[in-house]
């Protein structure tokens, strides 16, 4: 028996003892950590995804929503939110603190009420929750509510009554004017936040009629990799850097005013322009309506502010959209557009085929570029002529090409602009006006990369204007524009144009001239006979021996600055007159390493006088070639045989 009341005192000290550590305990710790610790809210507050706001002052309210990381204004406007301003807010609420804090039901005790702390009537209230509400203004049942009193005497701290109105906190004043920001601030500032790294499309819809009943033109701008194309209404480039600024300028504009009632329909129903940007899973769309102060006599608003919406948003706001701005969107197809014709990479190309359809007789030239021995690494690739020959001999001539001519022309078909977009669907008449049945040039280019060569057409009508057109062999194109009708005095057919300005060969190191001599073609009469080192010094009695060293050094690596068609002859065509030879300069050639028996070698160069201040025509019999001469070879020529003060005698041209 006493076994028995002994296993039951027992059992039942083991119960107390569990009640006691494990319930009792708990309430004690949960009732001193609500007295100890500071933090005013809890878990509740983890993860706020709604905050109204109540104010005794009407322009003081409002009611943020996030959905997914974006924070909006739903009241007194439907708006995007300044995300700023919304993490402000929601971060003072979970990191909110108090430095003091007291039971409500202990009040009574100092014969005091929530009266006495401005919380029985509280000038706001917030309340927030971790669900969106389920319509417009509405929130969530569970939404936790905090009261805010009066502010401490000191004006540093506020009262404010907790959720489940059982304790009245006193925090600092950082909750109320975070809380009391002006609305200005807490709504974005700007319309659009699709920016340009992240835009896919742009596409921009115009009004059909002066009833703005229905959309007219409709312009897609698609963006492929780090180009951009138009898809309608044409199928066309459009300009990287133009779409870049207007994106730019887009996202700079911002809501200047909040009209209370729209001044007729709203711009949704009939927008002037509807401005659609389209980003990663989103797009936003702006309706510009009509002008603020219309202009009765232009088509154009004579200011430029408009009422606008944005899609999926009721609020009607004024925005200032620069006028330059509007007209780049109202003509979206010529302004977007990109106005360099022809898309290749210089280091690319492989070949430039140049023909003048409009003559016949004029044969095809080709520049051919060289590909690098094995082994040789280059980046100023070699090039040749290709051009057929001028009788019936079958195969082709090559001739060296000049790498600057050659660079320059690829430089030139880059950077050829469109000066005006005439027309991209032209008919049969437009282009045997334009030019374009027998074409003044055709340009074929062929790149890496190009899955057929790229053909430029060029075409001239009766006023001498140049138009452009862009295709293939298969497909000649239907864009036509107008371009610079320089282009085809820098498109010349002759070979002479292109061909390396090089002479001959420049004399290897070992030979040096050793002997200069000018004369008189007729008279034989000697104006310079000089002897000369390796290093390039006159040994004799010179004028200037400046100008001999210039002269030295151009016939070691003697060239031209332009050739002359055809081969040598006794005359030569200059400033409007046959000119004959009128000096001979001859050069002695010596190699290191020969005997005094071996036979000199001597250059003859035939010359003409000196025609105006940047004209001399050389010619040598042995290559067939007749050139004009570098202005540092006709100025030290010159300075050679009068001195460098002397303007030497006048006589008047051979005939």
């Amino acid at each position: 028996m006493r076994t028995k009341v002994t296993l039951v005192l027992i059992f039942l000290n083991v119960a107390l003892f569990f009640f006691i550590f494990k319930f009792e305990r708990h309430w004690r710790i949960e009732a001193q950590s609500l007295e100890t610790r500071r933090r005013v809210l809890g878990p509740e507050a983890s993860d706020i995804r709604s905050v109204q706001v109540t104010s005794a002052d009407p322009s003081g309210s409002f009611l943020l929503v996030r959905q997914r990381d974006t924070w909006s204004l739903r009241q007194p406007l439907d708006w995007p939110a300044n995300p700023h301003a919304a993490s402000a807010i929601v971060n003072e609420l979970q990191l909110l603190e108090h430095e003091a804090s007291f039971r409500v039901a202990d009040l009574s005790k100092n014969s005091q009420s929530l009266a006495d702390f401005g919380l029985d009537h509280p000038k706001i209230t917030v309340t927030f929750s971790s669900t969106a509400p389920a319509a417009l203004g509405a929130l969530p049942a569970s939404g936790t509510s905090l009261k805010i009193g009066d502010a401490t005497k000191d004006g540093k701290r506020l009262y404010i009554l907790s959720a489940n109105g059982e304790r009245v906190h006193v925090v600092k004043r950082g909750l109320l004017d975070t809380l009391t920001t002006p609305l200005e601030q807490i709504r974005a500032d700007t319309l659009l936040s699709v920016r340009v790294f992240e835009a896919r499309s742009l596409i921009i819809q115009t009004t059909a009629d002066a009833t703005r009943s229905n959309l007219g033109l409709r312009v897609r701008i698609r963006r492929d990799g780090t180009r951009w194309t138009f898809d309608a209404p044409i199928t066309a480039r459009a300009s990287k850097t133009a779409i870049e600024l207007t994106l730019n300028e887009l996202n700079a504009l911002h809501a200047k005013s909040f009209p209370a009632t729209p001044n007729g329909a709203l711009p949704s129903g009939t927008s002037t322009l509807k401005i659609t940007i389209e980003g990663n899973g989103r797009q936003e769309i702006l309706y510009l309506g009509d002008a603020v102060n219309p202009s009765a006599a232009s088509s154009m608003p004579s200011s430029n502010e408009f009422y606008a919406q944005l899609e999926g948003r009721n609020a009607l706001f004024t925005v200032i959209v620069p006028l330059p701005l509007i007209t780049a969107l109202r003509n979206a197809q010529e302004t977007l557009r990109e106005k360099r014709l022809l898309d290749f990479e210089i280091s690319g190309v492989t070949a430039v085929t140049l023909a003048a359809p409009v003559q016949p007789n004029l044969a095809p030239l080709t520049l051919q570029r060289l590909e690098p021995s094995a082994g040789q690494l280059t980046t100023t690739p070699s090039w040749q002529i290709i051009r057929r020959s001028e009788n019936a001999a079958p195969g082709a001539q090559t001739l060296p090409a000049d790498r600057a001519s050659v660079q320059r022309l690829l430089e030139l078909l880059s950077l050829l602009s469109a000066q005006k977009f005439t027309s991209d669907a032209p008919t049969s008449a437009d282009l045997e006006e334009w030019g374009f049945n027998r074409p003044a040039r055709e340009i074929t280019l062929t790149a890496l990369g190009l899955t057929a060569p790229v053909i430029l057409r060029l075409g001239t009508d009766v006023a001498k204007n140049v138009y452009a057109r862009i295709g293939t062999q298969s497909d000649a194109g239907t864009s036509i524009y107008q371009v610079p009708a320089e282009i085809l005095t820098e498109l010349t057919i002759t070979a002479s144009a292109w061909r390396d300005r090089a002479i001959a060969e420049p004399l290897p190191p070992t030979t040096h001239i050793s002997h200069l001599r000018l004369s008189e073609v007729e008279s034989k009469k000697e104006l310079l006979a000089t002897t000369a080192d390796a290093t390039l010094a006159a040994t004799g009695v010179v004028r200037d021996p400046a100008a001999i060293r210039t002269i030295l050094g151009a016939l070691r690596t003697l060239r031209a600055r332009e050739f002359v068609a055809g081969g040598f002859t006794d005359r030569v065509a200059g400033a409007g007159e046959d000119r004959p030879w009128f000096y001979l300069l001859e050069a002695t050639l010596t190699t290191a390493g020969l005997t005094n028996a071996a036979p000199a070698n001597i250059l003859k160069l035939y010359l003409t006088e000196r025609l105006g201040g940047n004209q001399q025509f050389g010619g040598i019999k042995e290559l067939d070639t007749v050139f004009s001469l570098e202005q540092p070879l006709i100025d030290a020529l010159w300075a050679a045989v009068y001195g460098p003060r002397d303007l030497g005698p006048r006589r008047e041209p051979q005939k």
